[in-house]
C-alpha cells in the first residue's frame, strides 16, 4: 500500500506491452505447481490493489521460489530467454534477408 501510495507501479504486476496480461506469466504460471500460500495471497491482493494481473517477473520469482533457485536466478532466467529470443531474431533477419523490426531507429549522434 505504502508503494502504491507513491504512484508508481508495482514490480511484477501489470506490463505496458500487454495490458490485458502478460501472456507469458500467464503460460509459466499455469505450468508450474503453486502451492505457496504467501505468494498466491500477494498475487491475490496486487491484483485486488492495482488491477494489473502478474507479469513475468511474477512469476519468474514464483517458480524460483518453488524449485528453490538461487535469488538472482529470475533475473538470469530472464536474461536468458531475451538473449535466446535476441539470437532467433537475428537468423530470421538473416534467413529472410530483411530488418523484421524496421519502426526501431537509431537517432542519436553519430561518432
Amino acid at each position: 500500500r505504502r508503494w502504491l501510495g507513491h504512484d508508481r507501479p508495482l514490480p511484477g504486476f501489470g506490463h505496458q506491452l500487454y495490458p490485458e496480461g502478460d501472456p507469458r506469466a500467464t503460460a509459466l504460471l499455469a505450468a508450474i505447481d503453486n502451492n505457496d500460500e504467501t505468494l498466491r495471497s500477494l498475487e491475490t491482493a496486487a491484483i485486488a490493489a492495482t488491477g494489473a494481473p502478474a507479469n513475468i517477473d511474477f512469476a519468474l520469482a514464483v517458480l524460483t521460489r518453488g524449485l528453490g533457485l538461487p535469488r538472482d536466478a529470475p533475473f538470469q532466467l530472464f536474461a536468458l530467454g531475451r538473449s535466446v529470443g535476441w539470437a532467433a531474431h537475428m537468423v530470421e533477419q538473416i534467413v529472410s534477408g530483411s530488418i523484421i523490426r524496421p519502426r526501431g531507429r537509431y537517432e542519436g549522434l553519430l561518432t
